[in-house]
């Protein structure tokens, strides 16, 4: 579905960055491939558990980290906790690095191999790996953030917001200096998705098992964004409800809805051929530096 989406939209590339790609490749691949790193390099197949999973790549931006270490933000893609891959991503962290942010796409168990919430457990283990390993990676551990877009988002705004989760990998919430939702489902039982609905044990949801039933106000800074439209997610019931929830609280929180961006083409205009439909880049590194704008 998510490269479906992508093919659709890479189709509305230039035809001379088309003529770039061969015969055959995914629209995945060609954003990958047009992605420029601009200096950045990356470190694959990190290990941050013992199973296949649990690995992850490690962006890292070009020059000399700065006296403090670059900010760090650990990535997690999305795809209903059925698919998806950290190759898949590496427009996304080629991006983040070219613009200064260490960057780590990380793995996690997905079904049919397990449900919930075993990949919230892979999750935080991957976010306490960014939280250990900063500095050592030349990153700062004061400033390090979680962000997602898709299940990616829920699981992102669970290790944020729900502290069970971190806690049992040995950290808090309370380290993170703000963590990024990108069109994430925060308010989705029953869903009706039919990929979802096996992953939460449907019609018998658990309990304390979404991100809008946590909204402390010890919260870390938010960045909630999605597209004003959204046929997967809803963005009233999940994006604005969960802003309105956390402002209430007196959590700090970037709100930035996108027109022209659809569920998947919010995440693919990281990459340089999309980056006309929305400023979703910009604007995640902007609240990255601290210079975000409600």
């Amino acid at each position: 579905m998510i490269l479906t989406a992508f093919f659709r939209a890479a189709r509305l590339m230039l035809p001379a960055a088309l003529g770039l790609c061969i015969a055959g490749c995914s629209a995945v691949g060609t954003l990958n491939a047009l992605t420029p790193s601009d200096g950045a390099t990356v470190r694959k197949d990190v290990a941050y558990g013992a199973l296949p999973a649990q690995q992850l790549d490690i962006y890292t931006p070009p020059g000399q980290a700065p006296a403090a270490g670059w900010p760090v933000v650990v990535f997690f893609y999305g795809g209903s906790w059925n698919s998806g891959s950290r190759a898949d991503y590496q427009f996304v962290g080629k991006a983040m690095a070219a613009r200064g942010v260490l960057t780590l796409i990380a793995d996690y168990r997905l079904y049919p191999a397990v449900r919930y919430p075993e990949f919230l457990r892979d999750s935080a283990r991957a976010l306490a790996y960014g939280f250990e390993k900063a500095a050592a990676l030349g990153g700062d551990p004061k400033r390090v953030f979680v962000m997602g877009h898709s299940a990616g988002g829920y699981n992102a705004a669970m290790l944020a917001l729900d502290p069970r989760w971190l806690k049992d990998a040995g950290h808090s919430p309370a380290e993170l200096a703000g963590w990024i939702g990108l069109a994430g489902p925060y308010d989705f039982f029953p869903t009706d998705n039919p990929d979802a609905q096996p992953v939460f044990f449907h019609p018998n949801y658990p309990p304390n098992a979404q991100p809008i039933e946590f909204t402390p106000s010890n919260a870390p800074r938010s960045f909630l964004g999605a597209p004003t439209e959204d046929r997967l997610v809803s963005v009233q019931r999940s994006t604005l409800q969960l802003s309105g929830k956390l402002q209430a609280a007196g959590v700090p929180v970037t709100l930035k809805l996108y027109r022209r961006a659809s569920h998947t083409t919010l995440i693919g205009a990281f990459a340089s051929p999309l980056r006309w439909v929305a400023p979703v880049l910009d604007d995640v590194v902007d609240f990255v530096d601290g210079r975000a704008t409600h």
